[in-house]
């Protein structure tokens, strides 16, 4: 009798201790505060020229502290500035060639093409009288054919010499044709884009930093020979500090995107660092092994980005964090 009364209780002791389990295990060590582990973000940059060239100055070593905008390598400039001044000398020269066929031609070239014409009418006149006053000795029988017909070959070659000297004057006259002048603009425009060219290969023969950061590694020399996109320096990104983290399903509305939270390190376990939520990943994602755990191994689980707002030099690249929602 006693054991058929202990059996139903200590199903029901194990079935309330199992609940009270569950019930801990679902709440967690922080009931109200959803609680997620991350790492932060390893953000590097491979830094090379745009342009081949000779390695003339390194201005940073490995370790150094890189500001936005710093120098930190030069090539040597001189064939790029030759190629410059070449490409200025290009623009001169079809820059006048335009402002030539614009302007149209010179006036004293009209007022000698004037000139050829009136001396061509002066010479067809002449022609014209000698024959005639042969034309009317022949039936007298004063001269001969042979005068006659040198004298209508001249007249025709004046009346010919007198045409080619009205068409060479209203050219003059008219100016340039606008296919000239359309095909001197184009010339003009491509000389533009070379000498713009040049100076952006001028410009590149400066490599700037493009974030704050520090100087992981140095790949060259000064005096290597590098080409274009050889990689020179790697650039650790320090600003702006984002952290990855990653969250499971049930728990993703309640980390929409700019939603505020805490971010604490074991470097700084007493003060946490405040950061907000700006990028949740569209799709799910299998639990990465980074984070997977018995429990989570076949979970999926949303990708975090969350933007550090007070980071600090201790906020490592590639420290693992816990976050929680701010209070």
């Amino acid at each position: 009798m006693k054991r058929t009364l202990l059996l139903p209780l200590a199903i029901g002791a194990l079935l309330a201790a199992s609940a009270l389990y569950l019930t801990y295990r679902l709440s967690g060590a922080h009931p109200d505060h959803s609680t997620l582990y991350g790492n932060v973000d390893i953000r590097e940059a491979t830094l090379s020229f745009r342009v081949g060239g000779r390695i003339r100055q390194l201005h940073v070593d490995e370790g150094a502290i890189i500001h936005r905008g710093e120098l930190l390598a030069e090539l040597d400039s001189a064939p790029l500035l030759t190629a410059l001044h070449s490409a200025d000398a290009a623009v001169a020269a079809a820059d006048a060639r335009l402002q030539l066929l614009q302007q149209g031609y010179r006036h004293e070239d009209q007022a000698q093409a004037s000139a050829n014409v009136s001396a061509a009418r002066a010479a067809l006149t002449e022609a014209q009288r000698q024959l005639t006053r042969l034309q009317n000795l022949t039936p007298r029988g004063a001269t001969t054919q042979s005068d006659l017909d040198a004298a209508r070959a001249r007249h025709d070659q004046a009346s010919a010499q007198l045409a080619v000297a009205q068409a060479n004057l209203q050219k003059l006259q008219a100016g340039y044709q606008t296919q000239e002048v359309a095909e001197a603009a184009a010339k003009l425009r491509q000389a533009n884009a070379s000498q713009a060219a040049a100076q952006l290969a001028l410009d590149d023969a400066r490599l700037l930093a493009p974030s704050d950061g520090v100087l992981l590694t140095r790949a060259v020399e000064v005096g290597e020979m590098v080409q274009a996109g050889t990689p020179v320096f790697t650039l650790s990104l320090t600003r702006p500090v984002w952290i990855r983290a990653y969250v499971p399903e049930p728990e993703l509305g309640r980390f929409a995107t700019g939603t505020r939270v805490q971010v604490w390190s074991d470097s700084r376990p007493q003060q946490p660092y405040a950061g907000t939520v700006g990028f949740v990943s569209p799709s799910a994602e299998f639990t990465p092994k980074s984070v997977e755990t018995t429990d989570l191994r076949t979970a999926l689980v949303y990708r975090l980005r969350i933007h550090i707002d007070d980071a600090d030099d201790t906020l490592r690249q590639g420290m693992p964090v816990t976050i929680r929602l701010a209070p």
